[in-house]
C-alpha cells in the first residue's frame, strides 16, 4: 500500500496510517475518534484512505466494536462519488470477510443489530436499503403512483400501516391498508432481508420488510403497485 498517495479527509498523506498502528496497540477512545474523523467526512464522503484502511479495520472488527462501525460507516458511503472504485475492488476479500463478519454478529443478537443489518447491506452492494431502513417504529416513505403520479405517503410504524395522501392541514387522509408481501411473494433482497429478521427473531423488523416489500393502492386511482420497487427506482443513490 503506497500510503504517499492515500490522502485522508484532510488531505493528509501521513496521519491515517500511524492511527491505525496505534489502534492495533490499544483501544484509545481519542485514536478511534481521530480516524473516524479522518476516514469519514460528515458521514457522507470518504477518500482513498478510507479504502486502504477498510482491510486492517476488518481485521480488527472481530474483537472491537470501534472497528467494525468505522468500517461499515465507510462502505455505507461507498455509493457517493469518491473516484476510488478501483481501491474499492481491491477491498473485495476484505468485505466479503466483513460480510460474514456482520452476519455472526448479527446471530448474536446484538444492541446495534439495526447498525449492523444496514451494514450488512452495504457489505453486500445494497447501499440504498442500508441508508433508508429504519427500524419500523415511526416510517414514512414518499412514492409516486406510477399509474396517475399523485404522491403517496407509505406508512410503517406505530401510526399504523398504510397508504395514503398527505394533506398539510389534515395529515394523511384517504387511508388505504397496506398489503405485506408473505415469505413465499418476497424475491432477491427482499427475501434476504426478512429472511435474516426471522432467523433472528426480529419480529418487529421482519413484519416491516414484509409490508415494504408488499403492494399498496393508491387513494387518488386506486390502481396497486409494489411498494418497495417504486420506492428504490426513484431513490437509488447515483453510482
Amino acid at each position: 500500500m503506497n500510503w504517499a498517495q492515500m490522502y485522508d479527509c484532510c488531505g493528509d498523506v501521513d496521519r491515517v496510517p500511524e492511527l491505525l498502528a496505534r489502534a492495533e496497540r490499544e483501544d484509545a477512545a481519542e485514536v478511534w475518534t481521530a480516524l473516524g474523523h479522518r476516514l469519514v467526512l460528515e458521514c457522507d464522503l470518504v477518500f482513498p484512505a478510507s479504502f486502504a484502511a477498510l482491510p486492517r479495520l476488518v481485521r480488527l472488527a472481530s474483537r472491537n466494536p470501534r472497528a467494525r462501525g468505522l468500517a461499515g460507516a465507510i462502505l455505507r458511503c461507498a455509493a457517493g462519488h469518491h473516484d476510488c472504485d478501483d481501491l474499492l475492488a481491491d477491498c473485495a476479500p476484505a468485505v466479503a470477510e466483513f460480510r460474514e463478519l456482520l452476519d455472526r454478529h448479527l446471530r448474536s443478537r446484538p444492541d446495534d443489530y439495526l447498525a449492523s443489518f444496514r451494514d450488512l447491506l452495504a457489505a453486500e452492494g445494497q447501499y440504498h436499503w442500508s441508508a433508508v431502513l429504519g427500524d419500523f417504529s415511526d416510517d414514512f416513505y414518499q412514492v409516486d403512483c406510477p399509474h396517475c403520479a399523485v404522491e403517496v405517503t407509505i406508512a410503517i410504524g406505530g401510526y399504523g400501516r398504510y397508504s395514503a395522501v398527505r394533506d398539510w392541514h389534515q395529515g394523511d387522509v384517504d387511508r388505504r391498508a397496506l398489503r405485506p408481501a408473505s415469505p413465499e411473494e418476497l424475491r432477491g433482497i427482499g427475501r434476504r432481508m426478512h429472511g435474516r429478521a426471522v432467523r433472528d427473531d426480529e419480529v418487529g423488523l421482519a413484519d416491516g420488510i414484509a409490508h415494504l416489500f408488499g403492494r399498496a393502492e393508491c387513494p387518488r386511482c386506486a390502481s396497486v403497485f409494489g411498494i418497495a420497487q417504486e420506492y428504490a427506482s426513484a431513490h437509488r443513490p447515483v453510482m
